[in-house]
């Protein structure tokens, strides 16, 4: 009865072990492939429960998201042979699993150093036909799109895989040439800063004596319309005495007497030397001078 008992429990055991063995889960962030001894029978296994045949069949399961790698700093020569320490990453993901698993067996290490050498290649042929200042400002974001073009293609062809995004972080001088190109930088910026204020000080010259022209003519058109308006006063002022005068020539002398002797008698100090018949004091000599 004991024995029997044992013999229950083993198999029951064994169908338990049978039943796990046997089924197997692939969640969405997985991408699975089956094996039978070795050889890829089912490619692509969709997310969700499915069964194998133990010791037969096995499942191999991959990262579906996106993977990140960072690519360790490289020197790359420039076209004016400059050397550069250029720090790049790469972001990509499994699109064809029967092919990635050929290539890489699974291996995701594997993958990132196929890549990488990839990516140094692509790098490398960019840089060697730029210069430093288009690597640099210039052509940056051109220099991705080709590398990103040209290793998509290779990756998806060769590993089944898809490159989502390759960006450049950082790209550094060497130490030993850091200094003389920041020298010559600040050289070229002063040199334009020269340029600019010297083309600055001439339009400002310009300006200037324009203004001073412009000011000269305005003052002149001023004093001109003055005089103009000056001599027409006068004109009319003496039209205006000329009438006065001919209208009552005996009472326009008179008046003019008047303000002469106002003008002669104000100071207190004032000595005169005239004749007592002098025709300055005629009107005060005979009053009845109309």
């Amino acid at each position: 009865m004991k024995s029997n008992s044992v013999f229950v429990l083993v198999v029951a055991l064994i169908a338990v072990w049978l039943v796990s063995e046997s089924v197997y889960i692939v969640k969405e962030t997985e991408r699975a492939v089956k094996l039978r001894f070795g050889e890829i029978v089912e490619p692509d296994i969709e997310p969700g429960l499915h069964f194998k045949i133990p010791f037969v069949n096995t499942v191999r399961k991959f990262e579906a998201r996106l993977i990140t790698m960072d690519s360790r700093p490289q020197a790359f020569l420039t076209l004016e042979a400059k050397r550069l320490i250029v720090d790049s990453f790469i972001k990509w993901r499994v699109k064809d699993v029967e092919r990635y698993y050929t290539a890489t067996s699974g291996d995701e290490n594997r993958a990132n150093s196929l890549l990488s050498s990839r990516i140094e290649t692509n790098l490398r042929n960019q840089f060697g036909e730029r210069t430093l200042n288009q690597v640099v400002s210039g052509e940056r974001e051109e220099l991705m799109e080709q590398v990103n073009r040209a290793l998509s293609q290779v990756a998806e062809r060769e590993l089944g895989i898809e490159i989502v995004d390759i960006r450049i972080k950082r790209i550094d001088l060497p130490t030993e040439v850091s200094a003389s190109v920041y020298d010559r930088m600040r050289s070229e910026r002063l040199r334009l800063a020269r340029e600019l204020r010297a083309r600055g000080l001439e339009l400002a010259e310009g300006i200037r004596a324009d203004a001073d022209r412009q000011r000269t003519v305005i003052t002149a058109n001023a004093f001109s319309t003055a005089e103009i308006i000056r001599g027409e006063g006068d004109a009319e002022a003496a039209n205006i005495y000329a009438n006065a005068f001919s209208q009552d020539a005996e009472f326009y002398a008179f008046v003019r007497s008047l303000n002469a002797y106002r003008e002669s008698f104000s100071g207190q100090g004032d000595i005169l030397v005239l004749e007592p018949n002098s025709e300055f004091f005629r009107y005060l000599q005979n009053p009845s001078i109309r």
